[in-house]
């Protein structure tokens, strides 16, 4: 007999917040098959608020509530199953972020749970991540936001290290990230990589995903540090009404792609990775994982 099950995800980072849909079937004691089958994502920047105001903006909040509601009306269509909203590092570090999370519950209906660094790996971990961790080899994981990077080293299939920084795209491109906090990144990883041998970098985030996705590399093939460096030579080219033109990127990643790419470059060079691999997860799927596991741990009966 097959199983089918729908779970919500609602992902509100510093440049957008998603709503990812997932279909979750399983076949008797088959494999579980997880598949996307709706995503949202509106580019309501709390980052340039909150990193520059130290708040959320009133016309931000009635956007979020307006994109709320949306996202609660799609989950009742879809029928799910359950549902999680996450937050991070804007909502976080605003002011006001307590108080707009208890308006949204009051008008939209959602709950919202903010995150902090350490608890937004874990659940990025939770997904297919796990198929590329293994005893043979080392890597370090690199989750590229817009207000905040979350990085963990993987040496023979165990976490050895993990730290977050405040180093996002939309603090970049605002001019809030100054040298000091580079060199931390740097120490950072240089410290914790040193004694391991053939690291490789693992990126998860749009930007990553876009380029890998315009790079018509193969799925599963990692980007080498000579492609990402020669394609953020070429991004920065053009300018940012260009990237938008004549590339045919969203206003809301042409700007931001930059400083990613920058991140992701730095990381590689500092840790001595050749390869990146862009396995396409993200903060969504790893809820929607959770939600699953989750739900199946509350439905084993107690003997």
């Amino acid at each position: 007999m097959i199983e089918i099950k729908k779970y919500g995800a609602i992902d509100i980072g510093s440049n957008a917040i998603r709503l990812l849909i997932a279909t979750v079937t399983q076949l008797g004691d088959g494999p579980t098959n997880f598949k996307k089958t709706s995503l949202v994502r509106v580019p309501i920047r709390l980052g340039a608020d909150v990193f520059d105001q130290g708040k959320i903006s009133a016309g931000n909040i009635e956007r979020m509530v307006e994109a709320m509601k949306a996202f609660k009306m799609l989950m009742n269509v879809h029928n799910i199953e359950a549902y999680r909203a996450c937050a991070t590092s804007a909502m976080r570090e605003a002011a006001n972020g307590n108080e707009v999370a208890q308006l949204i519950k009051q008008e939209a209906g959602i709950h919202i749970h903010i995150i902090d660094g350490k608890e937004e790996a874990a659940i990025i971990a939770s997904t297919d991540l796990k198929t590329l961790i293994d005893d043979e080899r080392n890597f370090l994981y690199v989750d590229v936001g817009g207000g905040s990077t979350e990085f963990t080293v993987y040496g023979q299939g165990e976490v050895l290290a993990s730290r977050s920084f405040k180093l996002g795209t939309v603090r970049l491109l605002n001019d809030q990230v100054d040298e000091a906090l580079w060199d931390s990144v740097k120490r950072w990883i240089k410290a914790n990589t040193l004694e391991l041998e053939d690291v490789s970098l693992i990126g998860s985030g749009g930007n990553i995903n876009s380029i890998y996705k315009e790079s018509g590399i193969k799925i599963g093939r990692p980007l080498t540090y000579l492609f990402l460096s020669n394609h953020y030579k070429i991004l920065q080219k053009f300018t940012y009404e260009e990237r938008i033109a004549r590339l045919g990127m969203n206003a809301d990643r042409a700007d931001v792609i930059i400083p990613a790419t920058r991140i992701y470059l730095s990381a590689m060079k500092w840790a001595k990775a050749d390869y990146i691999y862009v396995p396409k997860i993200g903060l969504a799927d790893g809820i929607i994982k959770t939600l699953h596991q989750e739900n199946m741990a509350k439905n084993i009966e107690v003997n």
